[in-house]
């Protein structure tokens, strides 16, 4: 297979990125948001940030609330955003007691493995 002159030597697919851990399926939880399609999220951005930070506990930090906050935001900006297959939207968490920190995150829609439509959510620097 060639790409405009460039012979292709390797490709990942979005089923071995999900089958290794690079991607976390959060399908479930997003069906409970109102998302129509399956959605993954980067291992990075859970364990960065959806994955509250050991202490915050206490401060009514769960990945299940977390989780929520960033599809609600997504379900934001897509509704700011309605064509655009790729976005970015910003989401605050509890980093820890009293500091919050704005972080950018970005969000596609495209096709998976099958050609089925997917999305994907990931920190900038995980695209």
């Amino acid at each position: 297979m060639s790409f405009e002159g460039f012979e292709l030597i390797y490709s990942y697919s979005r089923r071995q990125a999900l089958e290794d851990g690079v991607l976390l399926d959060i399908s479930q939880e997003a069906k409970g948001g109102g998302f129509k399609v399956p959605v993954a999220v980067s291992d990075n951005l859970y364990h960065q940030y959806i994955k509250p930070p050991e202490g915050l506990e206490g401060e009514g930090q769960s990945p299940r609330g977390r989780l929520h906050d960033v599809l609600h935001m997504l379900r934001v900006a897509i509704a700011s955003n309605k064509n655009e297959p790729m976005l970015f939207f910003e989401v605050l968490f509890l980093m820890h007691h009293g500091h919050h920190e704005k972080v950018k995150i970005f969000a596609e829609i495209g096709p998976d493995d099958d050609g089925k439509a997917c999305m994907t959510i990931c920190l900038p620097e995980d695209r």
